[in-house]
């Protein structure tokens, strides 16, 4: 069962240009976002170890995300 509501999904698509939305254009965008913002939570938290930290900040995430090559 997906975390990220799908509506949310569909909304985001829409807003990007989509007139139209399928369901399995939803769905699957939705198994992508969840996959990356994983990958990216596990990158962000691996900062924060290293700064001998055990909360992940903002600055983590951004970190995290700039490292992964998502410098918009």
């Amino acid at each position: 069962m997906p975390e990220l509501p799908l509506a949310a999904v569909d909304r985001l698509i829409r807003k990007s240009g989509a007139g139209r939305v399928s369901e399995d254009a939803v769905a699957a965008l939705t198994e992508i976002l969840e996959e990356d913002a994983i990958n990216l939570a596990k990158v962000a938290a691996k900062f924060a170890e290293h700064a001998k930290r055990k909360t992940v900040t903002a600055e983590d995430v951004k970190l995290a995300h700039k490292q992964k090559g998502n410098n918009s």
